[in-house]
């Protein structure tokens, strides 16, 4: 009887000790989005303290990150993600890329999208205005070269993020603006829902900068993020003139002469002119898309948003 108790208390205590193990293992994996193995190994060398755990982990993977970064460079990233952020005045779109899907679905990889984004956002903020809007346009190595809020370069947040999910990473490109008091600016990324510290993240994203003639803010963003919704969808290739329109509808690259895509009874003109807005110029991203890019380059300022 008294061995059965026994028995039966050091299974308990043993279920028990299995279970909080468990929860420290999916605690830290969820946390730091290493491996498996990585993580039991990390709580077993530090008798499952988690803190001591997790930096021993970010330890090892920047040690590693750059030797894998290395490695892995040559490998084709053909697949990621586009992240977007506006703050009224200023504006950004950027693209990371990754070799596959699955990563671009990695937690980690979007906390990547969301740093370049913001980084590139603090980085046009402190740009002189001398224009009532510029563009300023971000090639790879620049966006690498990037110190981050952290104080950190953008290259070294990208070895770390590398040594952790084993596969290569880049980033392509950025498009940062900033703009006059009267001039705001509106950002939508698609699938919309997936946003992380104010940067949406999707595999599509557009930026449009409008000038509104009335004093109803919240009608300038509820105008402005429909416009963008359409910009996205349509894919406008300028703003276009009054002159007269494509005689194909569906073969129209003017934006303010297409039908607006959330009610197509008007044309982005009219959906403008009823709430005396003016469109002073957008930009549009698709992940993967073919782009001409020189490098090595200084940073090249322009003077329209399109």
């Amino acid at each position: 009887m008294l061995l059965s108790k026994t028995m039966s208390r050091f299974f308990s205590t043993t279920k028990a000790g299995f279970a909080a193990e468990k929860s420290l293992l999916a605690s830290l994996r969820k946390k730091t989005g290493y491996t498996f193995s990585n993580c039991k190994k990390a709580l077993d060398m530090h008798n499952n303290d988690v803190i001591k755990a997790e930096e021993w982990l970010k330890q090892q993977a920047q040690a590693l990150g750059w030797s894998k970064a290395t490695k892995l460079e040559g490998r084709q990233t053909t697949q990621g993600l586009i992240g977007v952020i506006t703050n009224r005045n200023h504006g950004v779109l950027v693209e990371v890329n990754c070799e596959t899907d699955f990563v671009a679905r990695n937690k980690e990889f979007q906390k990547i999208v969301e740093e370049t984004a913001i980084t590139c956002l603090s980085f046009i903020n402190q740009q002189p205005l001398q224009k009532p809007f510029i563009k300023v346009l971000l090639e790879s190595e620049q966006i690498r070269n990037l110190h981050a809020l952290d104080g950190k370069l953008l290259q070294d947040h990208l070895a770390l993020m590398i040594g952790s999910i084993g596969e290569n990473a880049s980033f392509k490109r950025a498009a940062c603006f900033k703009t006059a008091e009267d001039i705001k600016l509106i950002g939508y990324a698609h699938p919309s829902g997936n946003v992380v510290n104010n940067v949406s993240i999707g595999r599509l994203a557009g930026i449009v900068a409008l000038k509104g003639y009335s004093k109803n803010i919240e009608n300038l963003d509820l105008v402005g993020k429909g416009i963008c919704q359409h910009i996205v969808g349509m894919n406008p290739k300028l703003i276009g003139t009054d002159a007269d329109p494509a005689e194909n509808k569906d073969e129209e690259v003017s934006l303010i002469h297409q039908e607006y895509l959330l009610d197509e009874s008007l044309t982005i003109k009219e959906l403008l002119s009823q709430n005396n807005v003016e469109v002073v110029g957008f930009k549009r991203f698709e992940c993967g898309e073919n782009v001409s890019t020189t490098t090595n380059q200084p940073l090249q300022y322009v003077e329209t948003c399109q």
